[in-house]
């Protein structure tokens, strides 16, 4: 895990059959990946917010295939808004989307050898997914669900009740064990949030 940004957003690597995979890419996620000589094959991101792709397009430059909801604009990256909160440019490269992941829901998704599902779980973007690897019980939700709380709803296509319902729908069900890698900070289960989380557990 690397945490990187204003936001202090988490940045992901592991290793797969096929080679490193990388989810997310918050600010100095490129350079953490060349300190540890890892040349990711795949990059996953979990939504187009501005915290979450500051490295993306360096990390594609590696040669890492980028797996998206689909393509983002400046709108879906919050750059207008940041402009506007702190009167200061934000203009994060251009990243391409290798394979847009929009119209794939329901099907496994094959990165690096390895098999994984996604869910849609819009409320706090759009375009937020999670990708969930059964195979070693773990999901990455990005700032869907995190320890103890859930994701800001308040952005531009942002919905509280869909983010509520779309984490006890797609993350919820999930095994109790099953480890979640958040987009912001430590680590958690799906049994801890289902018995402890206070924003789904009114």
């Amino acid at each position: 895990m690397f945490t990187g940004g204003i936001a202090a957003t988490n940045g992901f690597a592991f290793h797969a059959p096929d080679g490193w995979v990388v989810v997310d890419a918050p600010e100095g996620m490129a350079d953490f990946l060349a300190e540890k000589n890892i040349r990711p094959t795949a990059l996953l991101l979990t939504h187009a917010h501005f915290d979450h792709v500051m490295d993306a397009a360096a990390i594609a430059a590696t040669g890492a295939a980028v797996y998206a909801w689909d393509a983002s604009t400046p709108e879906d990256r919050l750059e207008p808004l940041v402009r506007q909160w702190t009167g200061t440019s934000l203009n994060i490269p251009d990243y391409p989307v290798h394979h847009p992941l929009r119209h794939l829901l329901g099907q496994p998704l094959s990165v690096a050898g390895l098999q994984l599902s996604i869910a849609h779980v819009p409320g706090h973007s759009p375009d937020s997914l999670i990708f969930i690897d059964p195979s070693r019980a773990r999901a990455f939700t990005g700032d869907t669900l995190m320890a103890g709380g859930v994701g800001r709803s308040d952005f531009p296509g942002g919905s509280h009740s869909l983010l509520i319902s779309g984490i006890r729908r797609e993350i919820l069900s999930l095994p109790p064990a099953t480890i979640i890698f958040p987009g912001h900070g430590e680590r958690s289960t799906v049994a801890e949030e289902t018995d402890e989380n206070p924003h789904l557990n009114p």
